[in-house]
């Protein structure tokens, strides 16, 4: 453990009464969280005995990427896409440091809702290392986009998905209204915002909103797939164990609302956000990616009862397979938001998934 974990953990420990332990499936309010590794009940990698394995402990003070330098002790989602120019970039959410306590109510620690760092890892099999990431000027990780933070206005503007487009990296971000029962939360719009300069900085792109209402209730949490000219956006509504839908745009149209095209289970309906039929049901946060070894586009998520599970399609669109599972909910019961890894590693698919209990992100390797 570094000087700075011991001098964290010294701080801390008078505070332990009030450093909650996710012990089920992962809530969705952020602030029963304790990043604190050992306080927190977690000394290394998840032990997994089934189909996958922990490699690398990513984010936190456990990590050799030692992000608490950063004021990054503890986050979660890991979203990585390629910036186009062979670097990848990773939005993560919901983020815990030391300072003083912000609006977020209830929470001992200072909190920002969307921060990226950059890595030019390819082969995963020893970790994912970072090489930068979006700081402030007193060299702490910074929101990309700010959220006020407040209750029943907007309590966190959270990453759901990420992408590069003619030179210009695109976010998916839900505006999260509140925190409800454990696995559901209220959003008031999902929206893109855009980065001309690799992600230092980023715009809100306001007309690209989709209100929570109507057939925009199912574009609320967001997955990104490019093909055939084509970016596909997979939608679910907010919070985990929904139906997720799916659209298409042309990547040079991925601004514009109105040409986008729905999936209705038969053919693709343009501009009608009410025609998309469920391609699958039963999931939380989503990732899909082609694989080459399996031949066929793959999707990452959770089901209904919490364990990581997998499907394959050999379209976009679907069918899509039953699902597989990658790791057990009796192995690791707060397991959330799996993401896959951007490049293709041949038989081995590697992803990134949080760990509530520690709150924080570790990568994963299953082989196929």
């Amino acid at each position: 453990m570094n000087k700075t974990a011991r001098i964290l953990l010294s701080t801390l420990a008078g505070g332990t009464a009030l450093l909650l332990t996710a012990t089920t499936p992962a809530t969705a309010n952020p602030n029963a969280i304790n990043p604190i590794p050992v306080l927190n009940g977690t000394t290394g990698l998840p032990n997994l005995a089934g189909r996958s394995r922990a490699v690398f402990q990513v984010t936190g003070m456990a990590s050799p990427n030692n992000t608490q330098t950063y004021n990054v002790l503890g986050t979660d989602l890991g979203i990585m896409w390629d910036n186009g120019q062979g670097e990848m970039l990773t939005a993560f959410g919901d983020t815990a440091g030391l300072g003083f306590p912000n609006l977020l109510a209830g929470s001992m620690w200072a909190w920002r809702s969307n921060i990226l760092v950059r890595s030019n890892t390819k082969d995963p099999a020893n970790g994912i290392y970072f090489d930068s990431a979006v700081r402030d000027i007193f060299g702490q990780a910074r929101d990309l986009i700010p959220s006020p933070k407040i209750p029943f206005l907007e309590i966190s503007r959270i990453p759901t998905a990420g992408i590069a487009v003619d030179g210009v990296q695109y976010m998916s971000l839900m505006s999260v209204k509140t925190w409800d029962n454990v696995g559901e939360w209220t959003t008031n719009y999902s929206g893109l915002a855009a980065s001309a300069d690799n992600g230092e900085t980023w715009a809100d792109l306001g007309h690209t909103r989709r209100p929570n209402e109507g057939g925009n209730a199912n574009f609320q949490m967001n997955a990104f797939l490019k093909n055939g000219g084509y970016v596909y956006e997979y939608g679910t509504p907010s919070g985990r164990n929904n139906t997720a839908y799916v659209a298409r745009v042309r990547e040079h149209d991925i601004q514009n609302l109105g040409e986008y095209e729905y999936w209705d289970g038969e053919g693709w309906r343009k501009n009608d956000v009410n025609a998309a039929a469920p391609i699958m049901w039963g999931v939380g946060e989503l990732s899909v990616m082609w694989n080459d070894y399996l031949g066929q586009f793959v999707t990452l998520t959770t089901d209904a009862f919490n364990s990581v599970v997998m499907r394959r399609s050999s379209s976009p669109a679907g069918p899509w397979s039953d699902p597989e599972v990658l790791i057990d909910t009796r192995e690791l019961p707060s397991a959330y938001a799996p993401s896959i890894f951007p490049y293709q590693t041949g038989r081995d698919l590697y992803f990134l998934t949080t760990v509530h209990s520690q709150y924080n992100v570790v990568l994963m390797r299953t082989t196929l």
